[in-house]
Order: C-alpha cells, then structure tokens, then sequence
C-alpha cells in the first residue's frame, strides 16, 4: 500500500520560464491586444496592468503566461501614450517656429524640394512643443527667391530654420498608406514646411553615423558608374533614395524587396564572415587563446560585426533582430549553454516588444519574425545536402508569408519563387559581400571602395537586366483585393495546416482556409444600382463609380512636379484594394493638376481607358464631353449637363457635369463649376439638378454652391473632397451651413477619411472610412475629441458654474 500511495504522488509542474517560448508569446498577444484595439485604455489602468502583469509574470507558479499577457497590455498601452503625448496635440493648427537642431536621417533632393527628419535641440531656450522632438519637414523651393541653400543638407548637420509645424495627418483610403500610424512607430511629433529659406543657416559641419552614411552614398554615386550604382547604396548602406518609383514597382513584382533594403540575412552573413575571420586570427596566433578561447572570441567578433552592419543600415528593425538573435546565441555560447534557434528567437522577440512593444505595427516585424518561425518549424533539423535545404526553405517561406503578404500590401508576386531562387544567392554571396567589402576599405581608404564597387554594379547589373523583363511581362504581380481580419487568422490556420508533415492529411480543407484571404467575395451592385467613392486625396478629387458591370473613375486626384502624386499614391492603390483590375472609362472633369495631376499614373497601371474630358483641357482626349451626351450601363444612366457643345474652355467653368440616375435617386458630379455655370444649368437643366447625393462643387469654395444651385440640388448627403487645413480655406463655413440649411448632412474627407455611398433598392447608405476603420491614432478622431471636451470645459466655466 505504502509503495502504490508512493507511486500515484504526480511530479511537482515546474513553472514556465520567465523568457521562454510560451511567455515571448503571450507577451507579444498582450501587446497585440492594445495595438490593434480601436481605443486605449486610460493611463492608470495602463499602469495598474503594466504592475501587476510584472508581479504575476516574474512570480513562479501557473499564472506567469498570464502575467506576461496582462503586462503587454499594460506595457504597450504606457508606450501609445507617451507616443501621443510626444506629437503636437491633434487640435493645433500650423504654427511657425525658430528650430534649432540636427537632420538626424539622409535627406532626400528632389528637382523641387528636399525631405528631411530633424530633431530639435533640448533646449530650455525652445517652445515645451517641440523641444527634444522630432519631425518631417519638407523644404520646397520658392520662385525669385535667390539663392536657396537646401541643397547644402547633410545628414549630421545642425541647423537653424524657421518652420510652419503642424500635428500627424495622413489619408485615409481602403488599401492605403497609413502615414498617421507611420508617425507613431517612428516617433515623429509631427510635419511641416521650411517657411523662411531665406533665413536658414548651418550651424557646424556634420557628425556622427549619420554623416558617415552620407559620406558613403555620395562616394558609391561618384566612383561607380552604371544604372548599379543606386542599388549598391541601398544594398550597402540601406540607402534606398536613389531608387526610383519604377525600381520599387519592379521590386514588388519581382517579390524582392526584402533583399534591396538590407536583410537580416546580410546580417547574418557579416556575422559569420567575422566569426571566421577572429576564428582565423586566433589559428594564426595560438597565444590569443590563453586570455580569450577562441569560441567566445568568434562568437563575440559575430556580435561585433553584426551590430556595426545594423548600425551602417541605420538599425532598420530587421538588422536589430538578428543583432539581438546573434546576441542571445552569443550570451548563451559565453555561459556555455545551449540556446536553440526557437530560443533564440523568442528571446529576440522579447528584447524588441520591451523595448518597443508598439513594433508590432510594422509589417517588418512580422515578416521578420514569421519567416524565421516556420522555417525553425518545418526545415528538418539535420539535413547535409545544402541544395535541398535552400529550396526547401525557400518553399517554405514563399507559401508560409502568403497570407501575410497578401494582407499587409495586397499583392503577390508570382514570378517570386522563381526568381528569388536565383536572387537570393546571387546578390547575397557575390553583390552584397563586394559592396561591403568596398564599403570597409573606402572607410579606410579614400578611393579604396571604387573596384569593388564597381564589380558589385557590374554583378547586379547582370541580374537586373534579366529580372527586369520578368517584372515588366504584366503576369508577375498578382493584385488582391482587400478581405477583412477573419479572413487573415482562417488563411494563417490553413497554411499551418498545409505545412503539417506528410500523412496528417486534410490538404483541401486547408486550401479553402486560404480562400477567403486570396479570392473575397466581390459584393457588387445590382442591376439598376450603383456605388460611389470619393477618395481621400487631400486638395483633389477623384471618384470611383461602380455599377454591376462596369467602372468608372471621375477625376484621378491632384499631383505635382516632382512631388506627391495621388494618382499613384492613392488612386491606384485603392482601385486594386477594391478588386478592380480594369477601367472602362477615365473622366476628367477639367484639366487642372488637382483634378487631373493623377491621370498619368492611372492610364499607366490600367491600360489606357478611354478618356473623356472638356475640349481643349489636355491633349489625347477620346471623346469630348458635352451637354447632352450620355450613356447606358446595367440600368442606370449617364448623361452629362455641362459644358455646352463647342463652348470655349475656361477651366473650372468648362468642368464635365455628369449625372447619374436611377430608380432610387441621382448622384450629381459638377466638377469645379462656379456660381455662373450653376446658374446657366439652373436655366438650363433646372429638373434635372435634384440628386440625392452631390459632390459639394470646387471643394466647397466661396464661388461655388450658390443657395439657388443648393436649393435646387436639395440632396440627402453632400460630400467634400478638400484637404485638412488647406490654404484656401475650403469648405468655407457658409458653404457648409447653406448644404445644411437644406437638409444634407455634409462629410468632409478631410474628417471622414474616403467616403463610400450605394444607392439602390435599400436607398442611400454611406460609410465613413475612419468610422469604419478605428484607430486609436486616429488624428481627426483625437481632434473631435479635442474640441468636444474643450467645449464641456468652456461650459463648465461659465456663469452657471
């Protein structure tokens, strides 16, 4: 009896180890669970978390996962805070200041103007606002202005400036860049202008890594000759400016822009080329060995030679991720212990979320770390033939990152399998090493780097021309249209499951997990019906309209020379998130840049459509729009109002009216028409001006939208297409009031991000792009609140106390 009482006691569970595996992950979903929520939770419930997450997780015993869950939370809740508190409040308008400080990244020249990120001095003597912080600042050149000096910015330089500030805000657009959740996982506290060019001055020579990276982009520019020489500054340095739009277009389709921007990859081999060298060192000279063996001295010399490359490729966070994964490794080979390379990883995972928990945001971290995740899963442990571990792990990574891919950028590359097998050795063991080498001997030597250099242009140039011809063929990048978050957890599922060891069966059930994610479900309009976007472009416009068979794209936002283009920043972006791969017909309502800038780009991405526009508003046009033209697509009817047939163009005056009606009600597009073409179509084409919904003409300007024009329009919702903050002031506020004063609710896209409407059988629906996408960023949700409790303060102040 003694002995079975003895033999039923159950071993004591040993606790989870506090920087294992399992708490690396539950940390990572704490953190996810903040990063991702609509909203934050207040500062001392952050704090509360944040102590006693640590408590439980520190504490031995079977609550440690969920102490390392709970202090996530708290932990990167503390630091969305402090990234808010660093930004210039979201209710500040633009505001000049005198800045004294340094350009702490390598500036990019443009033909026009020259982009920048410069930190302010901590300087008791600044505004509290910006001391300490840091912020993008555009320098533009300004016509009669004499001599401009903004070419004369390095990188490590500190200046003074004066400079319009102005709180983060971007565009927000299905499928877009998030340029206020950019401003966040870079810190930066805001945006603005160089105001007085005039009086800018340098205040010393530049310093420090910065500078030195500037030194070598401009040596690689002046000793390298060939069309190689800008890919060798980004594959040495990370210096990406000299790519071009076209390179980054051919890149994605080519699936390889994770080898131009520097990979942990290189990383990795900069580690292990400076493991042999120390390795060889301490060969040559034995005696080395009796102060350090010669393993901690490789091992260290791989942490070295890692962290310089990091610092080189200005610590983009996949260098910082191997740097920290080489340095658990190297920790673990000093103490003489064995750290596997899920140890590893889990190790690395928790040095970068305590450090930055907010990381999780970047695509970068991701991909980083999942890539390195399934190959540790599925790559056998011990294989010698080096051939089929490379393809094996290439089919791993190319299958396994689909879903996230498809998910982050909308696209895929189908030429990327294929061509990365060809890529990845090539330019990792012959470019890459030969750029480096260069690199290390011009830091030594002026003028040592240019051979080696110049084979490395050589080298990729080999390469380039024939990747080039596969990304330009049309079938390397596969477009996918947007699919909501369940899709993304259902593709991860099935691609897990796929990736199961052979015999575990199920293969198609997991291939239909992915289905959701690669092909959604394209919910168009019926017959008779129609849809409408009105992109967020800033001070623009471009509409997308949609009926059961057909498209079409009404303006295609504003550009500038040599500056942001919406037609290939938002356009076309948008177009592809929303499923589209083809235009029927491009409408251009007049030939101004804010209208038409994007137009180029969007012919280009999709073929050519044909072009209507007012006469003698640009050249190329198909078919000339004129009152009383019109056309028939899947029950509804387009018919245009204004210009009059062979009417002299006068710009905004001679704007394409195009109404678009159906059994539930018109959609009204009148351009940028000014209060005398509203009253020649109020003589004109008085009936048919009602619509139930109607783009507020000219942004909504003093000029436009007379109350005659509003009355006889009478809709159920105007929208505005008008940048935040503009100088025009637009929508001016009587505008506004007047849309009102007859019933319309008006949505500014300034405010309400795109702005997508259907009419149909169900009648007028609209949806607010940063209503239906909630970030606890969000600038134009924080301002709202901003005055909201400005308002509840101001009333509380009053006389009734």
């Amino acid at each position: 009896m003694q002995l079975a009482s003895v033999s039923s006691r159950r071993p004591p569970t040993q606790p989870l180890p506090v920087f294992g595996k399992l708490c690396a992950t539950a940390l990572m979903l704490g953190a996810c669970a903040t990063v991702f929520a609509p909203v934050l939770l207040p500062h001392w419930a952050a704090a509360v978390m944040a102590g006693a997450g640590l408590v439980l997780w520190c504490w031995p015993g079977r609550w440690r996962g969920l102490g390392a869950v709970v202090f996530g939370l708290g932990w990167a809740t503390l630091h969305a805070h402090l990234a808010l508190a660093a930004q210039l409040p979201a209710d500040a308008g633009k505001t000049e200041y005198l800045l004294r400080g340094r350009v702490i990244d390598l500036p990019t020249h443009g033909a026009i103007g020259t982009r920048f990120v410069f930190r302010v001095d901590d300087d008791p003597a600044l505004p509290v606002r910006v001391r300490g912080r840091a912020f993008a600042l555009s320098w533009h050149d300004r016509p009669g202005s004499g001599a401009d000096p903004r070419l004369q910015l390095q990188a490590g330089a500190r200046w003074t400036l004066q400079a319009r500030l102005r709180p983060p805000r971007g565009l927000l657009n299905p499928g877009g860049f998030d340029a206020e959740r950019h401003a966040v996982l870079q810190r930066l506290a805001g945006s603005g202008n160089v105001h007085a060019p005039a009086g800018a001055r340098p205040l010393g020579p530049p310093t420090g890594l910065p500078a030195w990276r500037e030194r070598m982009a401009v040596a690689i520019a002046s000793q390298v000759r060939g069309e190689g020489a800008r890919f060798v500054q980004a594959l040495a340095l990370g210096d990406t400016r000299g790519l071009t739009q076209s390179d980054w277009d051919d890149l994605r389709a080519l699936g390889l822009t994770h080898l131009v921007a520097i990979s942990g990859f290189h990383v990795g081999l900069v580690a292990g080329f400076a493991a042999w060298l120390a390795t060889l060192g301490w060969r040559l000279w034995p005696a080395l060995g009796r102060r350090l063996p010669r393993p901690v001295a490789a091992v260290l010399a791989a942490v070295l030679g890692a962290a310089l490359y990091a610092a080189v490729a200005g610590f983009a966070l996949p260098t910082v991720r191997t740097v920290l994964m080489i340095a658990v490794v190297a920790a673990a080979r000093c103490a003489r212990r064995r750290a596997t390379v899920g140890q590893a990883l889990a190790l690395a995972a928790l040095a970068v979320l305590l450090v930055d928990p907010l990381a999780v945001l970047s695509p970068g971290f991701w991909l980083s770390f999942a890539g390195v995740l399934w190959l540790v899963w599925c790559l056998p442990r011990r294989d010698h033939h080096w051939l089929r571990t490379f393809l094996g792990a290439q089919g791993v990574v190319t299958l396994a990152l689909l879903p996230l891919t498809v998910a982050l950028f909308g696209q895929a590359s189908r030429a990327g399998p294929l061509v990365n097998l060809l890529a990845i050795p090539w330019w990792s063991l012959v470019v890459v090493p030969l750029a480096l080498i260069g690199t290390a001997l011009e830091a030594m030597l002026d003028g040592a780097g240019h051979w080696p250099w110049q084979l490395s242009a050589w080298c990729f140039d080999a390469s380039w021309w024939l990747f080039g011809h596969v990304a330009r063929s049309g079938m390397a990048l596969w477009w996918v249209p947007q699919a909501d978050r369940w899709a993304l957890l259902a593709a991860l599922l099935g691609v897990g499951w796929l990736l199961l060891p052979r015999g575990c069966g199920g293969r198609l059930p997991a291939g239909l997990l992915c289905l959701p994610l690669l092909w959604p479900s394209a919910q168009r309009p019926g017959e008779g019906e129609v849809e409408l976007l009105v992109m967020d472009v800033g001070q623009g416009l471009a509409v997308w309209i949609r009926t059961r068979h057909h498209r079409l794209l009404y303006d295609a936002g504003p550009a500038s020379v040599g500056g942001f283009d919406a037609g290939e920043r938002v356009v076309v972006p948008t177009l592809h998130a929303l499923g589209e791969g083809r235009l029927d017909r491009l409408m251009l309502s007049h030939g101004d840049r804010d209208h038409a800038g994007g137009a180029a780009a969007v012919q280009r991405a999709f073929g050519q459509p044909p072009l209507l526009a007012p006469q003698g508003a640009r050249p190329g046009i198909s078919v000339p729009c004129a009152a009383g033209q019109g056309w028939r697509w899947d029950g509804v009817e387009f018919r245009f109002l204004h210009p009059s047939p062979g009417a002299r163009y006068l710009r905004n005056e001679s704007s394409c009216v195009l109404r678009i009606g159906t059994a539930h009600g018109a959609i009204l597009l009148p351009g940028d028409i000014g209060a005398s073409s509203e009253a020649q179509l109020l003589d004109t084409e008085p009936g048919a001006l009602r619509a139930a919904l109607v783009v507020v003409p000219h942004h909504g300007s003093a000029g436009s939208s007379s109350a005659a024009w509003v009355a006889a329009v009478s809709p159920r919702l105007a929208i505005v297409s008008a940048g935040h903050g503009n100088r025009f002031g637009h929508p001016r506020a009587e505008v506004v009031a007047r849309w009102r004063g007859a019933g319309a609710e008006v949505l500014n896209t300034a405010d309400s991000g795109a702005v997508r409407a259907w009419l149909g059988r169900e009648g007028l629906q609209v949806r607010e792009q940063r209503v239906f996408q909630p970030r606890w960023w969000d600038a134009a949700e924080r301002r709202r609140a901003a005055a909201i409790l400005s308002a509840v303060k101001q009333a509380a102040d009053g006389p009734e106390g």
